[in-house]
C-alpha cells in the first residue's frame, strides 16, 4: 500500500453505471490537470471503450496471476468480472502529481476510503433509473448488460449518503463546472491569504 503524504489526494468518481461518471471524471481531470489511474478489468471492452484509456483489459488468467502476486490494493468482482487497482500504478502517478483520480464502483470506492481515510474524496455521480437506462441504450450496450447494471442500481444509489459530495448529472457542462469548483477548494486548501 502506498503511503500518502499530507496533501496527496485520491479523487474517486463513483455512482451507478450510466450516470456519466467517466465522461465527467475525464473532463474534470483534464480541466484541473489531475492524473488518471486506470483499473484492470477482465471483461471485454464496451462500445467506445479503448484499452489503456478506459481500463487495462486483461485475461482472467493474468488477473489471477497479478492478484496472487499481491499487486492489487483494491479488487472486486462485479457480474462475474474482476476489477482491480494496482499499487504500483497509484505510486507512479503520485510521483508526477499530488492528486490522482479514479473511476470506481461504490464497492471499490469504499475499499479505498477505508485504506486511505481523509486522503480519499468520493464524488457520487447519479441520474434517475430511466435516464441511466436510456444512456446505456444510446451507448449501444446490450439489453442483457443494461439489465445487469440496473439490477444493482438501487444498491449503488444507497452509497450516495456515504460520499463526501453528490452531483445529479443531467446537464453535463453544469455538473463538470460544479465539481471543478468543489475540487479547487481541496487542491488549494494549503494556500494562505496574505494582505
Amino acid at each position: 500500500m502506498v503511503e500518502l503524504k499530507d496533501r496527496e489526494l485520491i479523487i474517486v468518481f463513483t455512482g451507478p453505471d450510466g450516470s456519466g461518471r467517466k465522461t465527467i471524471a475525464d473532463s474534470v481531470g483534464s480541466t484541473l490537470g489531475i492524473s488518471k489511474v486506470l483499473s484492470y478489468a477482465t471483461r471485454k471492452p464496451r462500445p467506445g471503450e479503448v484499452d489503456g484509456q478506459d481500463y487495462h483489459f486483461i485475461t482472467p488468467q493474468l488477473y489471477e496471476q497479478l492478484h496472487a502476486g499481491g499487486e492489487f490494493i483494491e479488487s472486486v468482482t462485479i457480474s462475474n468480472n474482476q476489477y482491480g487497482l494496482r499499487d504500483k500504478d497509484v505510486e507512479q502517478s503520485f510521483q508526477h502529481n499530488g492528486c490522482i483520480y479514479l473511476i470506481l464502483n461504490p464497492e471499490g470506492a469504499e475499499i479505498l476510503k477505508r485504506m486511505y481515510g481523509d486522503h480519499v474524496i468520493r464524488l457520487f455521480i447519479y441520474a434517475d433509473r430511466q435516464t441511466v437506462q436510456t444512456r446505456q441504450r444510446d451507448e449501444g450496450l446490450s439489453e442483457e448488460v443494461i439489465a445487469d447494471h440496473l439490477s444493482h442500481y438501487e444498491s449503488d444509489m444507497s452509497y450516495q449518503s456515504q460520499c463526501e459530495h453528490a452531483y445529479e448529472n443531467y446537464d453535463l457542462a453544469h455538473t463538470i463546472f460544479d465539481i471543478s469548483n468543489t475540487l479547487e477548494g481541496y487542491l488549494k486548501r494549503d494556500l494562505v491569504e496574505r494582505d
